[in-house]
């Protein structure tokens, strides 16, 4: 009768018991193997310094520099506004004194014509076509809110009256004749009336 049992001297079997041996025993990594999978720990357990470096924007807030150069934008759009504001003041003002200035110029040059025609109308000349050309230089002083000024009785002003002749004795002085009418436009003075001088009537 044969053994079933295998001889521990069997070839056969100490081939199958190494081959379990080999399967159980863990593999052997070379140096550079280790070294690799150090490596990659390493990389894996590290943070990413872009995403840490990156912080996240708080709403409703900006940042210092952005917010210091807003601020000086503002202020100088501030000042550019307000310096062109006072320039187009200064440009109409000085307009207007230009156009009111050539406008009086005008008028005191009409003066002598107007002295004259009201010469003739003492004298009972001013008819026919002077009376129309009076009229219509009138109507233009009016238009021109150009008015004239110095009429017996008011009272004597040396700002707008030049005295040729003082007959008054008193401290009240008022205009006694009118030599040449005084003429104003608006608050421009344009000329001074020529008068005497007298005590209130």
């Amino acid at each position: 009768m044969s053994d079933q049992h295998s001889d521990p001297q069997d070839p056969q079997g100490a081939a199958d018991g190494f081959g379990d041996d080999q399967q159980e025993q863990p593999t052997t990594l070379t140096e550079e193997e280790v070294l690799a999978k150090m490596a990659e720990q390493s990389d894996s357990e590290q943070p990413d310094d872009d995403a840490a470096s990156v912080e996240e924007p708080v709403e409703g807030t900006v940042e210092p520099d952005v917010a210091q150069q807003l601020a000086e934008r503002t202020e100088d759009l501030q000042r550019v506004t307000a310096e062109y504001a006072n320039f187009r003041r200064r440009t109409e003002r000085d307009r207007a004194a230009v156009v009111d200035a050539a406008k009086a110029s005008v008028v005191a040059e009409l003066l002598a014509v107007v002295d004259d025609l009201e010469l003739a109308e003492k004298h009972g000349d001013l008819q026919g076509p002077l009376k129309a050309v009076n009229d219509k230089i009138r109507a233009t002083f009016t238009k021109f809110d150009v008015i004239e000024f110095g009429a017996e009785g008011d009272e004597f002003d040396p700002e707008r009256h030049e005295a040729v002749q003082d007959t008054s004795t008193g401290e009240t002085k008022v205009i006694g004749t009118v030599l040449r009418s005084g003429w104003a436009m608006g608050d421009r003075l344009i000329r001074t009336a020529m008068v005497i001088i007298a005590d209130p009537a």
